[in-house]
């Protein structure tokens, strides 16, 4: 079974020991779950293809589908993806930190096993997500923390019934949201497409793009 450690959202002086064993354990190559601002995610090193691969087994997820990762501040943009587009910059400002996953095109450092040619990427609104991964100093993959098609968890306890024998850390810290998966959209092509509607409307998205078509110059 896996270890659990609990994360009190009220005393952040002490998630940062907390989250050196859970470094630890992804230096290790381990699969960890965790809370998000919309579900508990899996995680792991992407840059560790046998991890990666890991994740894959433990949902029983199609290898076809690209996993998306978290960073903790737009400028590890830099380190991940070529240069964004103006559309993705706008929304950048809008909505993060916070439900939405924008697609980029990946620089040629990415793994192949976690893009199909664009690149996810969200910076979440949880702040205990955020702290996580600036103590990771690199991104960590986000799918959700269930068996593909089955409900993801939304908490620490329906992780480890679902999940638990196959993980090697939990970071329990209650409850998470649960209402609706982050919007996902491909902001590579102009207009934006959207792939996925979730928490942030495609209605809301479009608005703010709206008042940055009429600020460019004809």
């Amino acid at each position: 079974m896996p270890q659990i450690l609990k994360v009190d959202p009220l005393i952040p002086t002490l998630w940062e020991d907390l989250f050196a064993k859970t470094k630890e354990v992804l230096k290790a190559g381990g699969i960890i779950a965790f809370p998000t601002d919309t579900f508990y995610g899996l995680g792991a090193d992407p840059f560790n293809k046998t991890a990666v691969d890991k994740i894959y087994e433990i949902k029983n997820r199609d290898s076809k589908k690209p996993l998306l990762l978290l960073i903790d501040s737009p400028e590890k943009l830099d380190d991940l993806a070529e240069e964004p587009s103006k559309d993705s910059v706008k929304l950048i400002e809008n909505f993060w930190p916070g439900p939405l996953t924008i697609l980029f095109k990946p620089k040629s450092t990415i793994p192949e096993n976690i893009t199909t040619g664009l690149l996810g990427l969200r910076q979440p609104g949880n702040a205990i997500t955020r702290k996580l991964l600036s103590v990771l100093d690199h991104p960590l993959t986000a799918t959700s923390a269930n068996f593909t098609g089955k409900i993801p968890a939304t908490t620490a306890e329906q992780v480890e019934l679902q999940l638990g024998n196959k993980l090697d850390l939990i970071l329990d810290a209650g409850a998470c949201k649960g209402e609706q998966p982050s919007t996902l959209v491909d902001a590579t092509q102009k207009p934006v497409r959207l792939i996925r509607e979730g928490a942030v409307s495609f209605k809301c998205i479009q608005e703010s793009l709206e008042s940055l078509q009429t600020q460019e110059p004809l």
